[in-house]
């Protein structure tokens, strides 16, 4: 199967708000009114678990459907923890991303645990979102 290929193109506003565009739709990015934005829309890191959450929902329907299970809905509960020090350049110790990211999901199904546990390790395995953030993709930034 040949590779898919995305794209975003994105424009700042103002020193924290940044306006994406990808496929037609529009993402509004910004900080919270304490981390000196505006707060006109969330802010990437919580970007980043609403893409791991929505990754997750397709990706556990589809394996789902292989499997034969009914699933009848899915919650889908995400934090992380991660110290701004870095990112406001107040510290080089410790890492600017996301310690670690905690994900637990509320399956609605008539699935045994045994069945669950299977469908999970799937989903985990296929989840291209949690892929890229457990695997240290490489990311390129240039000056254009």
């Amino acid at each position: 199967m040949a590779d898919l290929k995305f794209r975003a193109k994105a424009h700042s506003e103002n020193p924290t708000k940044t306006v994406v565009e990808t496929r037609g739709f529009k993402i509004i990015i910004d900080e919270p009114e304490s981390l000196g934005g505006t707060n006109a829309g969330a802010n990437p890191v919580e970007y980043l678990l609403a893409a791991l959450a929505g990754c997750i929902n397709v990706v556990g329907h589809v394996v789902a459907k292989e499997m034969g299970i009914e699933l009848k809905g899915l919650q889908i509960d995400l934090e992380g923890d991660l110290n701004p020090a870095r990112f406001t350049g107040k510290s080089n110790a410790e890492r600017a991303g996301y310690k670690e990211i905690r994900v637990n999901i509320k399956v609605d199904s008539d699935a045994d645990a045994e069945t669950l546990s299977k469908w999970l390790d799937a989903v985990e395995d296929r989840c291209p979102v949690s892929d890229t953030l457990s695997n240290g993709t490489p990311v390129k930034i240039s000056l254009v």
